[in-house]
């Protein structure tokens, strides 16, 4: 496992990779399998190594409310947060696609911060990325409307993932900016109809959003 963190992990200190090679466990995750789920206790947090991770809030009717995307090399900030406080999640993560992570248990947080100066550089800076998203999060929701939020949608996706198409339902989207499949699907094709984009059967191409 050594040379995989070396590869994905250049920057952290020798001793620090060889310690996530040591304590950690590189898991499989197939899409739509939870990483994490609300309201659990985290004993493990991931790494993520390959794929993409949906990070996301559900209310008690269980829509649901996307907060950010993890990607290869990223950590999610909130099960960090959980881990530290010793309290439940308030977030779930699921894989959006096949998925690789290292799982690394929580007793291993509070004593990396203060002896790898990497890992602490690393944690910070992922906590601002993370802050960043969900207040670009709280604008949308509180000042876009919904055709502007959809387009925020994709290029977002973009910038954190460099993808073009994306491959799931229209409910899929709707869930992700908790509305319903009937104003997606409407949406979607009057953005079709501007040629902002293409659809076909699960599949959605926003190329034209990315120039």
């Amino acid at each position: 496992m050594e040379e995989l963190v070396k590869k994905r992990f250049p920057f952290f200190e020798s001793a620090l990779r060889e310690a996530i090679s040591k304590n950690g466990i590189v898991k499989t995750f197939h899409t739509g399998e939870e990483l994490i789920r609300e309201d659990q206790f985290i004993r493990a947090f991931p790494i993520v190594l390959k794929g993409l991770i949906k990070v996301c809030r559900t209310d008690q009717e269980g829509n649901e409310l996307l907060l950010y995307y993890l990607k290869p090399g990223e950590v999610c900030t909130v099960s960090l947060t959980c881990c530290m406080d010793r309290t439940r999640s308030r977030v779930k993560a699921i894989a959006e696609e096949p998925s690789e992570a290292i799982l690394l248990t929580v007793e291993l947080i509070d004593s990396w911060i203060t002896q790898y100066q990497t890992w602490k550089e690393f944690v910070m800076h992922a906590m601002k990325m993370r802050f960043d998203e969900l207040l670009n999060t709280l604008d949308s929701i509180a000042f876009m409307k919904m055709d502007d939020r959809l387009v925020r949608f994709f290029s977002d996706r973009f910038k954190t993932t460099g993808l073009k198409i994306y491959k799931g339902s229209h409910q899929d989207i709707a869930l992700s900016l908790n509305t319903s499949r009937e104003v997606i699907s409407r949406l979607l094709k009057e953005m079709e109809r501007k040629k902002m984009i293409r659809i076909s059967r699960n599949r959605i191409d926003y190329s034209m959003l990315c120039d």
